[in-house]
């Protein structure tokens, strides 16, 4: 029987991003309406996935139906990570260009975050470890899901926790991975003001005055771009660039994955290069869209296209509708069912205090003395982003340095460069690690010597500076 319009099918997607939209004008408008929570600096799409969340439950409760489809939210939060890469990837120029020179910076930018992440993971790791041999009934490599929650964000928070649920037997591993992500950005939150508070008092600024929603010197265009609206909309151009890279990204994908299913790699493509293949879709999304990039360079430079067909502040706009929407809906995605669960809970409080208390003291300890420059901007910047994602970092940031006269804006996105090349054995491990316990405890072991590793390349001159002036 064919579909008809008033089947709840054709509806579906619809009415699940118009919830997920709703629960974000509704906390915006909080924002700005309660005093008190605008300074918070908890993101809107945050706080509209706790409201959708909230409201989902009630429904639950008292009508006995559920208001969307989980895997619906699953896949938005998946798609939402890596159609955001692209978009940041498209772009021409970034505004923060002039800081690319500044090599040596913007490496320790990357190390102090590849450490920040090794510290969340091996603590994590440990504390699991520690809590299944005391209360049982806790995944030993859980904690692992620290630094993806905190570190990366909700995306990655899903993805591994989908891993570790599927592959590895995780009960409620995807919740507990989105439900780590989202306090992360309240750690964020917390931690922001707290430090904000501590400057405040000690007379090192005043009161922000910035209206979030004011921007200065937005350039629209640049020049020889295609037309705004011609035969094709120039948004829609965007669009099609980014779903064009992304589907790209699938391709290469699913040509690692045939692979593997011949069975030349055995279980280690099974069990690792699989899941780290599909858990990694943001990578080949940029990678991908670099390609296209490429490509229609060369295509300009051999005249063969006349026109600049992307364009910075559509794709700007694209990437943030997409974090936006992926961060609304992980916390969306969350399964409040697993609370009733006590060894869940427990070890989502132990992680959660641990991955504030360590990465606030640790990130204060490195700009004290590696990024002392701008040590403040640095500090709110990292400390952002390493709870929460980068936007949270730049609203924290907002807070000292709203025009980004200080270059630490710039240095958060270059040093992603370094930090993917040092983070690679840590990924690595994190496919390892959930195979069995010995696995585990080795893989913490490991993290513990990256940690160490990590800190004599950050503090290299302090450490061989010393021992050049003995001799």
């Amino acid at each position: 029987m064919a579909m008809q319009f008033w089947d709840i099918e054709i509806w579906s997607l619809l009415i699940t991003l118009t919830i997920l939209f709703l629960g974000m004008m509704v906390a915006n408008s909080l924002r700005r309406i309660i005093g008190p929570l605008r300074r918070s600096l908890i993101p809107s799409p945050v706080l509209g996935g706790f409201i959708v969340l909230a409201f989902d439950f009630f429904v639950k409760t008292v009508f006995k139906v559920d208001m969307f489809n989980n895997i619906t939210v699953e896949a938005l939060t998946y798609h939402g990570l890596g159609l955001g890469f692209v978009a940041i990837t498209l772009r021409d120029k970034d505004p923060t260009d002039n800081v690319k020179k500044e090599r040596s910076t913007i490496m320790n930018y990357g190390i102090v975050v590849v450490a920040t992440y090794l510290l969340q993971g091996f603590l994590g790791g440990a504390a699991t470890i520690a809590l299944n041999e005391t209360i049982g009934n806790v995944f030993p490599a859980s904690g692992l899901l620290l630094p993806m929650g905190y570190g990366q964000g909700p995306g990655q928070a899903y993805n591994w926790g989908n891993i570790y649920q599927n592959e590895w037997g995780f009960e409620n591993g995807v919740s507990f991975g989105l439900t780590v992500a989202a306090m992360g950005f309240v750690s964020a939150s917390v931690g922001g003001i707290w430090y904000l508070r501590n400057m405040r008092k000690k007379g090192l600024i005043k009161e922000s005055e910035y209206d979030e929603f004011e921007e200065t010197h937005i350039k629209v265009a640049n020049k020889n771009e295609i037309p705004m609206s011609d035969s094709i909309d120039k948004l829609t151009v965007q669009v099609s660039l980014v779903f064009i890279a992304y589907i790209m990204a699938y391709l290469m994908m699913l040509g690692i994955d045939k692979i593997v299913e011949t069975g030349i790699m055995g279980n280690f493509g099974f069990n690792t290069v699989r899941p780290l293949v599909w858990g990694f879709n943001f990578l080949f999304a940029t990678f991908a869209a670099s390609i296209l990039k490429g490509i229609l360079a060369f295509l300009t430079k051999k005249k063969v296209i006349k026109r600049v067909y992307t364009n910075d502040f559509f794709q700007t706009r694209i990437s943030g509708l997409m974090f936006d929407l992926m961060v609304v809906a992980s916390i969306s995605a969350i399964s409040l069912s697993a609370f009733l669960v006590p060894s869940f809970v427990i070890s989502l409080s132990v992680l959660v205090v641990i991955g504030t208390v360590s990465t606030y003291i640790y990130l204060d300890i490195v700009c004290k003395s590696v990024l002392s420059e701008y040590r403040h901007e640095a500090f709110l910047g990292l400390y952002g982003m390493l709870c929460g994602t980068n936007s949270t970092g730049i609203i924290l940031l907002r807070e000292i340095d709203s025009s980004f006269k200080t270059p630490v804006a710039g240095y958060m996105v270059y040093q992603v460069m370094y930090a993917s090349l040092f983070g690679v054995p840590m990924i690595l491990l994190m496919g390892f690690a959930p195979q069995s316990y010995k696995n585990t405890i080795i893989t913490v072991i490991a993290l513990v010597v990256l940690f160490v590793l990590m800190n004599v390349l950050l503090f290299r001159k302090d450490i061989f500076g010393k021992n050049k002036k003995k001799k």
